[in-house]
Order: structure tokens, then sequence, then C-alpha cells
């Protein structure tokens, strides 16, 4: 079992930035994958960033080169640093850690989401 915790949403203005944060109630070094997922209403929950134990990164094509995921060992913590953001990057945003290579219902967990609000 993972508890996810996230911090950081809020209302920015366009081009402004923000910092997301994602704390594991593990160590996460045991969790396969992390990443974070956004879902804006009326439309699919969609992988916006996620990071692998062995450092590989994944982004979508919507925020390569505004967005950086990183993690911090020490903190147990992932972070989603958003630069240059847009109206279009409104969003509830997701934290997700998987356990296994695979996904699987009962090694994946979702923290509870918090609001990013960008206005232009």
């Amino acid at each position: 079992q993972v508890q996810l915790v996230e911090s950081g949403g809020g209302l920015v203005q366009a081009g402004g930035s923000l910092r997301l944060s994602c704390a594991a109630s593990v160590r996460i070094s045991s969790i396969y994958a992390m990443g974070w997922y956004r879902q804006a209403p009326g439309k699919e929950r969609e992988l916006v960033a996620a990071i692998t134990g062995g450092g590989i990164t994944n982004y979508a094509d919507s925020v390569k080169g505004r967005f950086t995921i990183s993690r911090d060992g020490a903190k147990n913590t992932v972070d989603l640093q958003m630069n240059s953001l847009k109206a279009e990057d409104t969003a509830v945003y997701y934290c997700n850690a998987r356990r296994g290579i695979v996904a699987l219902t009962a090694n994946v967990y979702w923290g509870q989401g918090t609001q990013v609000t960008v206005s232009s």
C-alpha cells in the first residue's frame, strides 16, 4: 500500500510558473515508476510526465520543454516544475505510483489530486 499526498496547486497567470510536489508514504526506491497525470473537465486523464527509478523520463508532447519532473530519494518526493504555463494546462493534477514493471490495479496508486488553474 502506498499513500500519495500532492501539494503546490493553485491559481497562476499565463506565462507563470508553479511547482507541484508529491510525498510518498514509502521509500520511492521501492517504487518502479512515479508520474503526474492531469484531467480537465470533460476530458480523459492523460499522462503529463513520468520518471523511473533508473532516471528515465517521459513527457507529453504538449509539455516538453516547459515541464520538468524530478525525484528526491532522501525525502521520498517527486516534483513537477511547470514553467510557461498556458490556459490549456488548467486541470486537476494527480500523482501516480506503480510498484511493478506493468500497470495492474493491485500495484497502481493515486493521490487525491490538486487543482491547477491558469488564467489568461
